[in-house]
């Protein structure tokens, strides 16, 4: 696997971007968006240079959902690389086949998102031979054509990463001692935890929408996938939590007391 490809820059840089999130994904109004939006239609909000004109306003202005969102990194992929450089404002011919391109490639980038931390977790080590070789697969097929990319199937690229990712888990949470908590899939929804000693829990899938963790312990907990809209992190101890992406903290709210893993950045609308 490349060395460039690691979770610190497997994020969205606008400004190579074609504002394809802006245009090729589909919205409806709701507390996330202030308005209906098709895909392949573009946002009313994308200027003529790509960029977002109210970037600085989103939350205000009811757009909260764009405030949540990351590409982890597919949005310059698709614009630079796959298509090079070659815009669908000035190449219409393009515009089709970038959209349904972009969340592709998208689902790819997210993948080498966990395989590239699994790679930086040091007792996921008998099982980093497998995550390189997978990483580098996946990872080449993100150069592919246009139509070699939309006629991927990503769910088995996807179970298979899913397996490695298991097991990642499995050595990584040992790492806690004692007894775990699976909370795997589970509907915590509005669940009182603060305060909560989930060290080493397994809380993939979970649904921890509006769940109150203030002080919780996390640390050594698989967070992938698990669902974090509105869940209070106040305090929480997140040290060594893994598979936590930055879209799932944007989604979430805390303080500066919340511990975060290092390559995460505290949100700008979290409480001081």
């Amino acid at each position: 696997m490349p060395e460039e490809l690691t979770p610190l820059t497997l994020r969205g840089d606008c400004a190579n971007c074609f504002g394809l999130c802006c245009v090729a994904l589909p919205f409806a109004a709701s507390a996330d968006f202030a308005v209906d939006k098709p895909a392949g239609r573009a946002c009313t909000n994308l200027r003529t240079d790509f960029r977002c004109g109210i970037h600085s306003r989103l939350r205000d202005e009811g757009f909260q959902g764009c405030t949540v969102y990351d590409c982890f990194g597919a949005g310059q992929h698709v614009s630079q690389v796959v298509f090079g450089g070659r815009d669908w404002r000035r190449d219409p011919g393009t515009a089709r086949q970038m959209f349904d391109t972009f969340p592709v490639v998208r689902q790819l980038h997210e993948l080498l998102w966990y395989l590239a931390e699994a790679l930086t977790l040091a007792p996921a080590r008998p099982v980093h031979t497998d995550l390189r070789r997978l990483a580098g697969t996946i990872e080449a097929l993100t150069h592919g054509t246009p139509d070699a990319l939309t006629a991927l199937d990503v769910g088995a690229h996807r179970a298979e990463a899913n397996t490695l990712l298991l097991r990642t888990s499995e050595l990584v949470r040992a790492q806690a001692g004692g007894k775990k908590k699976n909370r795997r899939g589970a509907d915590l929804m509005g669940a009182r935890l603060r305060g909560a000693d989930l060290r080493g829990a397994n809380l993939r899938g979970a649904y921890l929408i509006a769940a109150d963790l203030t002080g919780a312990d996390l640390r050594l907990a698989d967070l992938i996938g698990a669902d974090l809209r509105d869940t209070n992190l106040s305090g929480a101890d997140l040290t060594g939590s893994f598979f936590l992406t930055q879209p799932q903290l944007n989604a979430a709210r805390g303080d500066t007391a919340t511990t975060l893993p290092p390559s995460l950045t505290r949100p700008g609308h979290w409480a001081p």
